[in-house]
């Protein structure tokens, strides 16, 4: 009995010392864990305070505020949420060009519209250069004046307000095609139109437009296609105006190259009317020629009359003169 009296509290002894041990250990570890969350926290902290220092903040804000009676957690929200806001409006300005902007930065939108009109390529070619007549038959353009054969001022609709821009023609080809650039405070375009005949009475029109959008209104109806549909509508009034209208067209006929006028539309006149002028005496020497040639045929047609006549009267003597021969040997 003795000796398990005394062997005893030894085992248990050992095994508390066990517990103790092993208690210790996990007591360790978890200081260790919590060690490490609150460094990665801190961490992290500080380098949300450095973001917020970098995006405009500052730590001196931060620390004034606490100064100041505000708790250390609102006061670091309250400068993390103005950086936020500053980065907001610096993207949103950048989208919609509030500050100044940049050559090549703005997304373009292309424009490509065809359409027949049934009239001779000229006319629609003449129609075309009446850009001060544009405002009667379409919708977005409401005003434009021309300042010289190579530019014009235009007023145009955009959404409930104006925008005005001045356009300068870099080539013209008469009844073939106008290339342009035009620069507004709103935006800029480059654009082209060529003509090209289907037959006598049908001219096909090819309109090939990019536009440069500038500005908050401008970009945010390039969202929306705004200023395509507008062109393709005006288009189409254009399309009627021309097949409908019963007045004559008064065309520019002058000619540009390079941005620079190499025939006025004076001299395209009168060179047309020499051109004509020729032509007419081309067919007149021709007519005539014509009839020279047709009495000539006149002439040669009496002269084979006349042979044939006398042929036929030197015939009936010979056939007279056999005959009278004939009845000499019968009555021999």
């Amino acid at each position: 009995m003795a000796g398990k009296d005394t062997k005893q509290p030894e085992t248990q002894g050992s095994g508390a010392g066990g517990l103790g041990e092993a208690l210790s250990g996990f007591v360790g570890s978890q200081v260790e864990r919590l060690a490490e969350k609150a460094s990665d926290k801190l961490t992290d902290l500080t380098g949300q305070l450095t973001d917020v220092a970098d995006n405009g903040g500052s730590l001196l804000k931060i620390g004034s505020r606490i100064l100041g009676g505000e708790s250390p957690v609102k006061a670091f929200l309250s400068e993390k949420a103005k950086g936020l806001k500053d980065s907001v409006v610096d993207k949103a300005k950048g989208l919609f060009g509030g500050g100044k902007r940049k050559s090549g930065s703005s997304k373009s939108m292309n424009i490509i519209e065809v359409l027949d009109v049934g009239v001779p390529l000229r006319t629609a070619y003449d129609y075309w250069t009446q850009y001060e007549k544009f405002s009667s038959f379409t919708k977005g353009v409401r005003s434009v004046s021309m300042s010289d054969e190579m530019t014009s001022d235009w007023k145009v609709k955009v959404g409930p307000s104006s925008r005005s821009f001045k356009a300068t023609v870099q080539e013209q080809i008469p009844d073939d095609r106008i290339a342009w650039t035009s620069e507004g405070a709103k935006g800029s375009t480059k654009g082209a139109v060529s003509f090209h005949e289907l037959a006598p009475t049908l001219t096909r029109i090819v309109l090939v437009v990019e536009y440069y959008p500038s500005g908050l209104f401008e970009k945010t109806g390039n969202l929306w296609r705004a200023q395509g549909r507008r062109m393709r509508l005006d288009f189409k009034h254009f399309q009627r105006y021309v097949t409908l209208t019963e007045e004559e067209p008064e065309g520019w006929r002058g000619e540009i190259r390079d941005g620079e006028v190499v025939m006025s539309h004076d001299e395209a006149l009168e060179e047309e009317e020499a051109a004509q002028a020729e032509d007419s005496e081309n067919d007149g020497e021709y007519e005539a020629t014509e009839d020279e040639n047709g009495e000539a045929e006149d002439e040669e047609d009496e002269d084979v009359a006349e042979d044939e006549e006398e042929g036929g009267v030197e015939e009936d003597e010979w056939e007279d003169e056999e005959a009278d021969d004939d009845g000499e040997e019968r009555s021999r």
